[in-house]
């Protein structure tokens, strides 16, 4: 949605059409909620801008069809670093040598995802925060073997989607939820003791 609305073309891949007709109805309803509020006294120009979102996206079941014309594929699917690999594994054959693989994980080695490909210099990560047309924050995720030119891209298209992007090593947790984590665990730990 973020993408779509900032001007870039979008393909969303899921695995049936049921699927991708309830995201894009999704997608239509977060984008009047956000005209709403953007554009309160001009309905006009938010029905317009509804219009020129949604004709930015399109959808397919065939990640291996569409993918020949992508500079940048983001993969959020289930957290399995098996299925992720596999999955990376297999785009990597059908991508164009330019193009860049991010992952939203949350929890996994950014690292361990590139290692199923052949594109370690172009692989990053892109953590957005639910619900993600609301939440600014972003952390790119830069591994020891993403190249400087494929972390700036990361960097920039973070900020051409409205997104307040911080850098953050391919650690555990990385930053939000290394910090958040112990914050959790030490509220359970007060509860425990009454």
């Amino acid at each position: 949605q973020v993408a779509a609305a900032s001007g870039h073309t979008v393909v969303l891949v899921d695995q049936s059409d049921e699927i991708l007709k309830k995201s894009t109805k999704g997608i239509e309803e977060s984008l009047k909620r956000v005209t709403k509020k953007k554009f309160a006294d001009k309905p006009e120009a938010g029905a317009e801008f509804i219009e020129k979102t949604l004709k930015n996206l399109t959808t397919s079941t065939d990640a291996v069809a569409v993918v020949h014309s992508t500079d940048l594929v983001i993969e959020a699917i289930v957290e399995n670093e098996e299925i992720k690999n596999e999955l990376f594994k297999r785009l990597d054959k059908f991508a164009p040598e330019h193009t860049i693989f991010a992952s939203n994980t949350s929890s996994l080695q950014i690292t361990q995802l590139a290692n199923s490909t052949t594109r370690q210099d172009r692989f990053g990560g892109l953590h957005f925060f639910n619900p993600v047309p609301m939440m600014k924050l972003v952390e790119v995720i830069k591994t020891p073997m993403t190249s400087q030119k494929t972390f700036e891209s990361l960097m920039d298209f973070s900020k051409a989607v409205g997104k307040s992007p911080v850098s953050c090593k391919d650690t555990p947790g990385f930053i939000v939820n290394r910090l958040l984590v112990p914050y959790m665990m030490e509220a359970v730990r007060l509860f425990e003791r009454g």
